[in-house]
């Protein structure tokens, strides 16, 4: 057993307080992960545990949520973010990444953010959760991949506009994000070989050069110097013909030129279930995928799949990463 997980409160006008309070009612021991944030903030009736430190989590949690105590200037009101409490949110993941660094916390899962309340109270200057974690940890690079049961995507261009891609698609990126990919599939998802699929990014994937010349021009050269390094590569492909059940038993990860490219398939596949994995960081950071809800928030009614599958595919990849 490896060690516990951290849950970072996320927004805490959100659903994450719900969220995480729901998630240990159906995961009690079975799982154990503790929650860093203001025990004010959680559903009132929510059993709590405090503890000192993330080991107290593995047996605090047979008899409540284990609360690693984060206490925040001002109560929370479902539904509207306090700018008071901007700063706590994000000393929180950084909080929950100094634990993860030091071998306290076996992964961490952060429940959602609202970026523009960050911006307004605490001036945050990051675009999202995934660059602040690069940030503290002191990465250049890391790689988005949602995955569920049946399917991981990788987009490669993310939140910029579709006339940018073909601009930001560069050798060094899709290089880079192909690398980090297939090192992470082999230490965090314990595959010996990973089977990566890649997309073209052209219909037909370019139709040898009548629809786009990307493929010939970069994506094909890339490939093959992969493929002498030794990584297993099938592309690039039509990306309207990767996604059918008998092509997803051919890859353990598809590779994706842009956003919706690689979040359509996996959205229409398991819209409840999908997660957010950062891949390139030193330590494993998985997440739901889905935002903070303000409009369902306080109402008890927010999906709390997503987040059961964030922590169970945490757990399998410190387990995989703590054998390799």
């Amino acid at each position: 057993m490896t060690g516990p997980i951290a849950l970072s409160c996320g927004e805490p006008a959100g659903v994450g307080p719900e969220i995480a309070c729901s998630a240990w009612r159906e995961l009690g021991d079975s799982l154990p992960f503790f929650f860093i944030g203001d025990p004010r903030h959680l559903p009132e009736g929510t059993p709590v545990v405090e503890i000192a430190a993330p080991g107290e989590a593995l047996t605090a949690c047979r008899s409540g949520l284990p609360v690693l105590r984060h206490d925040f200037p001002a109560p929370a009101t479902p539904g509207q973010p306090d700018p008071a409490n901007a700063q706590g949110v994000i000393d929180v993941i950084a909080r929950g990444v100094d634990l993860v660094q030091s071998g306290a916390a076996s992964a961490l899962c952060t429940l959602p953010i609202h970026k523009k309340a960050l911006k307004d109270g605490a001036n945050f200057a990051y675009p999202g959760h995934t660059e602040y974690l690069a940030a503290l940890a002191g990465v250049d690079r890391v790689v988005m991949m949602l995955a569920c049961d049946e399917l991981r995507v990788v987009p490669v261009t993310i939140h910029i506009a579709l006339s940018e891609v073909p601009k930001a698609l560069t050798a060094d990126l899709l290089a880079d994000t192909i690398r980090i990919t297939d090192a992470a599939l082999r230490r965090d998802f314990g595959l010996t070989d990973p089977r990566l699929a890649v997309a073209g990014l052209n219909p037909h994937a370019g139709e040898g050069g009548a629809m786009g010349m990307e493929e010939i021009e970069l994506i094909i050269p890339l490939l093959d110097e992969l493929r002498a390094e030794g990584l297993q590569l099938d592309g690039p492909k039509s990306a309207d013909t990767m996604f059918h059940p008998a092509a997803r038993a051919r890859y353990d990860a598809a590779i994706c030129m842009y956003h919706d490219q690689a979040l359509i398939p996996i959205k229409t596949i398991d819209f409840a279930s999908g997660v957010n994995v950062t891949l390139g960081l030193p330590f494993i950071r998985t997440s739901p995928d889905h935002g903070t809800a303000f409009d369902i928030a306080g109402k008890g009614i927010a999906d709390i799949t997503s987040t059961i599958e964030a922590l169970k595919l945490a757990a399998k990849m410190a387990a995989n990463r703590a054998a390799s």
